[in-house]
């Protein structure tokens, strides 16, 4: 092989190997982009939840919404920012009440029951209430205090 045929084979690969890096990087730069898109859309999710629990709370806590309803919807909306935070003593009643009442009818499945079976489980939701009304209360309080404290909450 010549000198010139080597020299230009040289050339070629450090064109191609430029081309590679200047791939890479552009790779590289993508995956930072969606990195931050994502991060942006946790973020704006975990506000709009924290929005809603705010407003469930204060609603559970002047009792304009069913406890049980309230509870319900907090576990979900917690769940959504961290699972791990139901584990928390002062979130864990969200939990208990959700195992008390999953297997009663909500929505339209509700609207299908005969108004026996509807009264039926009309009762067993008073009863979930009246016996966790003070730890739904004070996991209410829990709720606020820790929107306040987001992010520095410790997850």
């Amino acid at each position: 092989m010549s000198e010139t045929v080597a020299w230009i084979v040289a050339g070629l690969a450090v064109v191609f190997l430029a081309g590679l890096g200047a791939y890479a990087f552009t790779l590289w730069k993508e995956v930072r982009r969606r990195e931050a898109f994502k991060r942006e859309e946790v973020e704006r999710a975990n506000q709009q939840c924290l929005a809603s629990l705010d407003a469930i709370a204060r609603s559970m806590i002047s009792r304009q919404v069913d406890l049980v309803e309230g509870s319900m919807r907090c576990k979900v909306l917690l769940e959504i920012i961290d699972p791990a935070l139901l584990q928390r003593d002062s979130f864990r009643v969200f939990g208990d009440v959700h195992e008390r009442t999953e297997h009663l009818h909500t929505h339209s499945a509700r609207k299908e029951l005969s108004l026996k079976e509807r009264l039926d489980e009309d009762r067993q939701r008073i009863t979930v209430e009246e016996e966790f009304e003070t730890p739904l209360i004070e996991a209410a309080q829990g709720v606020l205090t820790f929107k306040e404290r987001w992010p520095e909450s410790p997850r």
